[in-house]
């Protein structure tokens, strides 16, 4: 059986894994907390007293002159390069021979990056992180002069779904979320080449097991706080190359289950060191991404996303999400890896002393709000409406949800529910 939270604070639901594999078709948001309930570790880490403390972020940016130097560098045609290896995959599913293969592959490719630089920065290491299924999740660092100060960490997810046929069907996840892997591909390879040293440590993460609810990160978070790790900050990036066609380019920042501080300095990177793009807010419920991890487990996250959260991609979990698809935008995309080296470079170099906002810790974590994530624009599900199997598996977890939760999922007819 897994154990499937919808909520905070809920009980865990337990279902089997074929009713998994049918919630999985829904579109749902959710912590599968089998393994890892981050809710026990949060509270494991208060009753300790880890949480008494503020967290301090800069005013703004200091380090404008380093910064752009490393942004100068990148490249735009890497992106092009680096996504079009993700999505020759047949899918990134984190239960399948191919995910398994492309976390493996990129773990050579990052480990070549690794050994390409010049070695006058801080010391590289390339390790994947076991996971309690087939793909592994992936942790690149460059320690900093200082390597027991708290990690920076930019996150993205490396897994991919058909939200149709999830273990086989064919999902390049070019999108969702190989634009976030590529921003941090790309971010890793130049800050290593340029001898990158920082003060504090900087990690960049690719989680696999995010379709399935934020597995691999969730696992990697609790490592973190069982062994005491001082965390600065995490970003994620999933998903930043749409722009809906005929608006104009935004990053979004998420404002639900992340760090407001954190939120707020990041935000001053935008006018700081990325071009023609404005500023929105929305939010993506619970379990909405990789960052609810660090949350949950009584970090602070922060989630700056492609545009709102109803105006983003919606093509996503499907075959259909590839780099033809209408808004998908190479320049939206090449802004967000100047974030997230701003982010890096900000957070981790000498001097970026907090002068500014402050957030103390919360022992509980944002408000619920709506579990559904972004779905197709199709008003019917493209499962097999004679797979009689899959429509009493889904009717099953339907029954087990809590009120509410149901709303927008397909029902077992194949339609979706208002």
């Amino acid at each position: 059986l897994r154990k499937i939270r919808f909520e905070e604070g809920a009980a865990p639901i337990p279902i089997t894994e074929a009713e998994k594999e049918e919630l999985e078709k829904t579109g749902l948001r959710y912590f599968d907390v089998t393994e890892t309930d981050l809710e026990a570790v949060r509270a494991a880490r208060i009753g300790a007293g880890d949480l008494n403390f503020v967290a301090s972020f800069p005013s703004g940016p200091t380090h404008q002159t380093q910064v752009n130097a490393i942004i100068s560098t990148l490249s735009l045609e890497n992106l092009k390069t680096d996504l079009a290896v993700l999505t020759a995959y047949n899918n990134r599913y984190y239960r399948s021979t191919t995910g398994t293969a492309a976390s493996n592959d990129l773990l050579a490719k990052l480990q070549t990056i690794a050994s390409a630089a010049p070695g006058t920065g801080g010391a590289i290491t390339v390790k994947s992180f076991t996971n309690t299924f087939t793909m592994p999740s992936l942790i690149a660092r460059i320690e900093g002069t200082n390597p027991t100060a708290p990690v920076v960490i930019v996150g993205a997810h490396l897994d991919s779904i058909n939200q149709s046929s999830p273990s086989g069907g064919r999902a390049p996840g070019a999108d969702d979320d190989g634009t976030g892997c590529v921003n941090l591909i790309e971010a890793f390879r130049k800050l290593t080449a340029a001898g990158f040293k920082p003060a504090n440590p900087v990690e960049f993460h690719w989680y696999a097991g995010e379709e399935g609810g934020l597995l691999g990160s969730a696992a990697i978070a609790k490592s973190y706080a069982n062994a005491n790790t001082a965390v600065r900050g995490m970003l994620q990036l999933d998903m930043t190359a749409y722009v809906k066609p005929g608006s104009t380019p935004v990053v979004g920042f998420i404002t639900d289950y992340v760090d407001a501080s954190l939120t707020a300095f990041v935000k001053t990177l935008i006018p700081a060191y990325l071009s023609n793009i404005g500023v929105s807010e929305s939010k993506c419920g619970y379990g909405c991404s990789d960052h609810a991890s660090w949350t949950s487990a009584g970090y602070s996250s922060a989630f700056p996303f492609e545009s709102t959260f109803s105006t983003s991609n919606p093509v996503i979990h499907s075959d259909r999400d590839t780099v033809t698809a209408a808004g998908f935008d190479w320049n939206h995309a090449h802004e967000f890896t100047k974030l997230a080296v701003a982010f890096l470079m900000e957070l981790s170099l000498d001097g970026s002393t907090p002068t500014g906002s402050t957030t103390v810790i919360p022992t509980t974590t944002s408000t619920p709000t709506s579990t559904t994530r972004a779905m197709t624009t199709t008003t019917t599900s493209t499962r097999n409406n004679d797979d009689d199997d899959d429509n009493q598996q889904l009717s099953l977890v339907v029954a087990k949800l809590p009120m509410g939760v149901s709303e927008g999922i397909p029902s077992p007819s194949g339609s979706v529910s208002e």
